[in-house]
């Protein structure tokens, strides 16, 4: 784990705080703390998708026929 995801998943933990702040300003200790660990994991999860789109894309751009002329 590097320091730049250490610091997404901060910064996911803090935006999800702000997030809960905005919808309820009078949250409590354990709300807020729950949804920092929501923002927290969120990240991972988010991350994890993306990579895994990226993947399936460049599986599926290995797997395209050549584009070219066509002399059929």
């Amino acid at each position: 784990m590097g320091i730049l995801d250490l610091a997404e998943e901060a910064a996911g933990a803090f935006a999800a705080d702000k997030a809960l702040e905005a919808v309820d300003p009078n949250a409590g200790f354990l709300g807020k703390a729950a949804a920092a660990v929501a923002g927290f994991e969120g990240v991972a999860k988010v991350k994890e998708m993306v990579s895994d789109h990226e993947q399936a894309a460049d599986q599926t751009a290995d797997q395209a026929p050549p584009q070219g002329d066509d002399q059929s």
